[in-house]
């Protein structure tokens, strides 16, 4: 029985996610989420290309040639980044230094190669744009997971804001180190997959 508008997006959010049940776009959120901030920015940023190249591809896919169909999804997809990239230049130049190369590296993340090539060829335009709109958002909630305890466990702040006082500044909260390096993201990531899959044992890998 072919999902309702509602339960696609639910379900690539939850049931779906790539992180948690295909373990898809670990890099960016070992580089971004050592600041709410920056992995808020991100993971706008992903929304917006996974949703609109899933939108666009599917309304092409009649006309897209076979032997092409990568390059063509590659080339819609680059070109969103980069309308992005150069909006964040314009309007939020010192974010998108911290962004670095990460916005750029948004056109080999492979979730939203997977949602063009797995659902957005072969599915009609909304339902594809749905698909990759709880994708991108499943892939932000987990960035937002994973920034939120770094942030405020290595720094004792929350979007910048100072909510944690430190010793040094003559409080009770020690900064913890580990939660500055970028391997805390892996622990956190792997808690939150145990979570997923504790309740709900369908994600699990089959023996």
């Amino acid at each position: 029985m072919a999902e309702s508008n509602k339960e696609l997006l639910v379900h690539s959010i939850f049931r779906r996610n790539p992180i948690t049940l295909l373990v898809l776009g670990i890099c960016s959120a070992l580089a971004v989420t050592s600041q709410m901030t920056t992995a808020f920015v991100m993971s706008v940023c992903v929304i917006l290309v996974t949703a609109f190249s899933s939108l666009t591809i599917s309304i092409v896919r009649f006309q897209i040639p076979g032997s092409v169909r990568i390059g063509i999804q590659i080339t819609v997809i680059a070109t969103l980044v980069i309308l992005i990239d150069l909006f964040l230049k314009a309007f939020y130049y010192d974010l998108s230094k911290q962004l670095s190369i990460y916005v750029g590296l948004i056109i080999t993340n492979c979730i939203i190669m997977g949602r063009a090539e797995g659902f957005a060829m072969s599915n009609p335009p909304i339902p594809s744009f749905l698909d990759g709109l709880g994708n991108g958002v499943g892939y932000g909630l987990v960035l937002m997971f994973v920034a939120f305890f770094r942030e405020l466990l290595g720094g004792g702040t929350l979007f910048g804001y100072q909510v944690l006082t430190l010793t040094t500044e003559g409080g009770w909260y020690l900064r913890n180190g580990l939660f500055i390096l970028p391997a805390s993201a892996f622990f956190l990531i792997a808690l939150l997959i145990w979570l997923f899959r504790t309740i709900d044992p369908e994600q699990q890998e089959k023996e």
